[in-house]
């Protein structure tokens, strides 16, 4: 497979089912929007790569099924509307996100005020993640009608909560610090 084609050289791309479109096309924003995400919870692992703790490999096993997820979210993103996709994102799948974070939540400290993106490398870079997948959510809802799985935006939604709850786990595990805003500034 060559990774250039030369084919988006005049700024349009296709979609699945090879659909061209404008890449500033908000679909095309949508599910880069997901790329991006996936990327940066993919750099927030690497920063476990010499941590140990007793549950490191359930973490990952864990975050390593959300990112194939968030890919194929991101599939979805990319196919036109009136055509069908291979992968559907199914309300299991959300259920999952809502079980592992009532999971990690119960043994977390509980949350007395907001926090500031801090502590471990991996949190502050999975806060960083949970940006970017709100981010995401917000463009998949400016698509409207055009999402044809409803459940992407509920999907994005719980899994910018999800990453919220894992970088709170990830500090706790780790002994990183959550710093509390203050209101006093």
């Amino acid at each position: 497979m060559r990774i250039y084609t030369r084919s988006g050289d005049k700024g349009t791309t296709s979609l699945i089912y090879g659909k061209r479109v404008p890449k500033n096309d908000i679909r095309v924003e949508a599910y880069g929007t997901c790329d991006e995400a996936n990327s940066m919870i993919g750099l927030s692992l690497s920063f476990l790569d010499k941590e140990v703790w007793d549950e490191k490999e359930a973490f990952l096993e864990t975050m390593h099924r959300i990112q194939t997820i968030l890919f194929h979210v991101g599939a979805e993103l990319a196919t036109p509307s009136d055509k069908e996709v291979t992968w559907k994102l199914k309300k299991e799948h959300i259920q999952e996100l809502e079980d592992q974070i009532d999971e990690w939540d119960k043994n977390l400290e509980p949350l007395k005020n907001f926090i500031l993106p801090s502590g471990h490398s991996t949190s502050s870079a999975l806060h960083t993640a949970r940006t970017i997948a709100r981010r995401a959510e917000r463009t998949a809802v400016g698509l409207g009608d055009e999402v044809a799985n409803p459940l992407v935006v509920s999907y994005l939604n719980r899994l910018s909560d999800f990453l919220f709850v894992a970088a709170r786990y990830v500090n706790q595990s780790l002994g990183g610090t959550e710093i509390p805003l203050k209101a006093d500034v």
